[in-house]
């Protein structure tokens, strides 16, 4: 995920954050995990754009899938 989530210790002391924003990945997992939409994060976390939600999930679906089972 290198465009898309970024980790650097100069930032959020290294949480992984979508790139150019102070916002972590897993504010995104919480969300979804509540019932949240994507639309209800987004409107939370206007710097986060659809196109990095829609890219991080595409990336943690082919992670899941390609694991071992």
């Amino acid at each position: 995920m290198n465009s898309v989530i970024i980790v650097d210790p100069q930032i959020m002391s290294g949480t992984p954050v979508f790139a150019g924003t102070r916002v972590p990945a897993q504010t995104l997992i919480e969300y979804l995990e509540d019932g949240s939409s994507i639309d209800e994060f987004l409107d939370g976390f206007p710097t986060v754009s659809r196109d990095q939600v829609i890219a991080f999930l595409e990336e943690a679906k082919s992670k899941v899938l390609a694991g071992p089972f």
